[in-house]
């Protein structure tokens, strides 16, 4: 089994939608949605969802209101300001640091779990989807990518999948550097402007220091084909392998649309590059097994 992270340095430039078109051109895969801030495959791929789990992490601050005296050292100590006069806790503010529980003279802060969110187990029309949904301002989502992974490497070994394709989060923290652990192969998506060379470096740095081997896709190419030329160098001399180009083309849009994706709602130039890529990943795949 193989584990495949598609990831970009930047948002916008095409890392769901080629993480899809390839659960559609591969069999016996699992997809796995680690782009969890802001998850949206289940928009092209559709998922029946079969499993619905909570997610915890970290803690939340409760006041017993019948133990409370009201001698302010929880406001005093709160560095955060989560904490009223009135001795009411704002769940926004407060980092769970944990510190109004350990000043509080009569033992009137409980601590509980802070429910984050949900993953989700699901089935699609390219088979299994794992994937999650993180609540309003909640946070660790480094720690969601590591049990969305976790749980989408269960399901591929339990049904012999020879894949697992999991779409990663832009740019280059915790969730990024989660969603690589344990990586056979990174793909970085990229775009030929300013921001997407720099950050497509500052993600191949990152790769190259977890000794991932990397390949770069450059999508909406013909925009610029200098800055395209320059992508191809710059992956070369970081020990990265060019994969391919996909050109600029409003199908794109149509297709999801649509909810679907380009493999499915076009067979011209586009998906054609596409489906050049993908067999260039394939053939990558190989060499690293080598």
């Amino acid at each position: 089994m193989k584990e495949i992270v598609i990831i970009s340095g930047k948002g916008g430039t095409g890392k769901t939608t080629l993480t899809a078109a390839l659960a559609s051109l591969w069999k016996n895969n699992i997809t796995a949605d680690c782009d969890v801030d802001a998850a949206d495959m289940h928009l092209l791929l559709n998922p029946t969802v079969l499993e619905t789990h909570d997610f915890f992490s970290g803690v939340v601050p409760e006041i017993d209101a019948e133990l409370c005296t009201a001698c302010g050292l929880c406001v005093e100590s709160c560095a955060f300001g989560a904490i009223s006069p009135d001795i009411v806790i704002n769940r926004i503010d407060c980092e769970g640091c944990t510190v109004c529980h350990h000043v509080c003279p009569v033992d009137a802060v409980a601590l509980r779990e802070r429910h984050c969110g949900f993953w989700y187990r699901s089935d699609t029309r390219f088979g299994p989807l794992v994937h999650a949904e993180l609540g309003i301002a909640e946070e660790n989502s480094g720690k969601l990518v590591t049990l969305i992974k976790k749980e989408a490497k269960a399901l591929a070994q339990s049904v012999n999948a020879e894949t697992v394709l999991v779409d990663g989060s832009p740019g280059i923290g915790c969730p990024v550097i989660s969603s690589l652990s344990g990586a056979d192969l990174v793909v970085v998506v990229t775009e030929p402007t300013v921001s997407g060379v720099h950050d497509m470096d500052r993600v191949l740095q990152l790769a190259a220091h977890f000794r991932v081997p990397a390949g770069v896709a450059i999508n909406k190419a013909d925009l610029n084909e200098e800055a395209s030329r320059r992508i191809e160098e710059k992956t070369a001399a970081a020990g990265a392998v060019p994969l391919g180009r996909i050109p600029y083309d409003q199908v794109f849009t149509r297709a999801m649309v649509d909810r679907k994706t380009i493999i499915e709602f076009d067979r011209g130039e586009a998906a054609a590059a596409v489906a050049g890529i993908s067999e260039a990943i394939r053939s990558l795949v190989r060499t690293t097994e080598d």
